[in-house]
């Protein structure tokens, strides 16, 4: 027996004879959407267990005989079903309002059988909303509801047929256009500053149905996308921010650098995501950090050097200075992790250039090296790995700070080879071998100096892994690897 047909209430009222079954189901909806129906549990659970009796009566009879018309009379109940389930603020939440989306999947399912390949096109959108609603574990969600919603996606996706989400979104034929766009247009009035956060679901949807969706296929729904994406990132809570942020990282990497141009939308994108940059918070600085890495590209596309003046400064040079700055006090351990792990990139990025920052870079990696960092090391690593980056781009300015970089190795390396801590060996290991690149790299840009400086002390030093670190630094090869030249 169906569950709905089970669960129907008593006195529900006899189905009705083919030809009156549109009226039936117009009721039906017009209850489904009156303001009140999320709010009255009865009425509404009796209109769900009359549209339950009503598909049952009218399955294999076919519902589409009244053509085009019944097809949108059942999109609409699609929707309707959709809003239904939706769920509600936190402080219009009850009890039971899993157990009543997994219910309204179900006739949502039959909806979708119902409707046939004739009229998917008026029901696919509900049915995909419902189903991402409610494919992952959050609090309006329960096993039951995600069985269901894991249901209605497969049948959607056969019913299309499609082979994966991606390939419904955006069309797996030629002349396929997709669904992405239907979607976007019911997402639309929900994702606006005064009613994106009165269902809590529907920022979760926009994102992940966003990243279903890549290059070339986005860009021609940019208008679509951005605006939703700049206000969930512009929001106050730090959960929203990153996902807001997320969102636009996806879109610059999957739009043409001249679509984000257009209009100065990569110059809004940019600083939309620069003034995170201000909230000392380590999960958002880490989304941050490596979209405005994806943006410089885009925003530096159109700037040429003449070789008659300075080069001009980029945007890039803008948010290092600041990473520098914000790293230079810094004193929790997440946040210097945080910096650290992506500062070898900018370092990248710059390359030669990188010589406008190096009085501040030469304090952070001086202060960063001496400092214990827990047993993964993370920080000292990526500062070791930026240091090298720094010196074979800068090679030039690297002498007259050798005594300054040669000391702080020296103390890192004496320092790991002695310490008594719960460090693990490999990352022991590591930390050495990169200190001694470090090394061999700092005497090829002081053509050997490093080398002298170090013959008294590997005959006074007996420390073997001291002295192991120093011998490679003396067996290198005179030839340096010089990079940025």
């Amino acid at each position: 027996m169906d569950p709905a047909a089970a669960m129907e209430p008593a006195g529900a009222r006899d189905p009705p004879l083919p030809s009156a079954l549109p009226r039936a189901l117009s009721d039906v909806l017009h209850r489904l959407s009156a303001p009140d129906a999320r709010r009255g549990h009865a009425a509404r659970e009796q209109a769900l267990g009359e549209l339950g009796a009503l598909l049952e009566a009218a399955e294999g009879g076919g519902l589409l005989a009244a053509g085009d018309g019944m097809a949108e009379l059942l999109g609409r109940l699609a929707r309707a079903l959709e809003t239904c389930a939706a769920p509600a603020g936190e402080e219009e939440r009850g009890g039971g309002e899993a157990e009543s989306a997994a219910r309204i999947g179900r006739l949502l399912l039959r909806v979708l059988d119902a409707a046939g390949p004739a009229g998917l096109r008026h029901v696919a959108g509900p049915v995909y909303l419902f189903a991402v609603t409610h494919r992952a574990e959050r609090p309006w969600s329960s096993a039951e509801s995600r069985a269901v919603a894991a249901e209605a996606l497969a049948s959607l996706l056969r019913a299309a047929g499609c082979s994966s989400v991606a390939g419904f979104l955006r069309g797996e034929a030629a002349e396929d256009r997709g669904h992405f766009g239907g979607i976007l247009g019911l997402l639309r009035p929900q994702l606006n500053k005064d009613s994106w956060k009165k269902n809590p679901a529907v920022k979760h949807v926009f994102s992940w149905t966003l990243q279903q969706v890549t290059r070339p296929w986005l860009s021609q729904h940019l208008e679509g996308v951005l605006p939703p994406s700049l206000l969930i990132s512009d929001d106050y809570q730090t959960e929203n921010k990153i996902l807001g942020v997320r969102c636009l990282q996806h879109i610059v990497l999957n739009v043409p650098a001249a679509d984000l141009l257009q209009y100065n939308r990569a110059q809004v994108v940019y600083h939309a995501i620069f003034n995170h940059l201000y909230a000392p918070e380590h999960q958002l600085i880490e989304a941050v950090l490596p979209c405005l890495l994806d943006l410089f590209p885009v925003l530096e596309k159109g700037l040429q050097w003449k070789g008659e003046t300075s080069r001009p400064t980029t945007h890039c040079d803008a948010v290092l200075q600041l990473v520098l700055t914000y790293m230079e006090p810094e004193h929790r351990i997440l946040l210097r992790r945080t910096y650290a792990r992506n500062l070898p990139a900018f370092v990248r990025r710059l390359g030669i250039l990188t010589v406008r920052h190096m009085k501040r870079l030469e304090r952070v990696i001086i202060g960063y090296l001496e400092v214990y960092d827990g047993p993964e090391e993370e920080a000292r690593l990526k500062i070791l790995e930026t240091l090298k980056l720094v010196m074979q781009y800068t090679w030039p300015r690297v002498p007259c700070r050798l005594v300054v970089f040669l000391k702080a190795l020296l103390k890192l390396i004496c320092d790991v080879a002695k310490d008594p801590s719960l460090t693990p060996e490999p990352v022991k290991s590591a930390l050495l071998q990169e200190a001694t690149e470090c090394l061999i790299i700092l005497d090829h840009c002081s053509h050997g100096q490093v080398k002298i400086l170090l013959a008294k002390v590997l005959q006074s030093c007996e420390d073997h892994k001291v002295v192991s670190c120093l011998r490679k630094v003396h067996q290198a090869s005179d030839t340096a690897p010089q990079q940025g030249t």
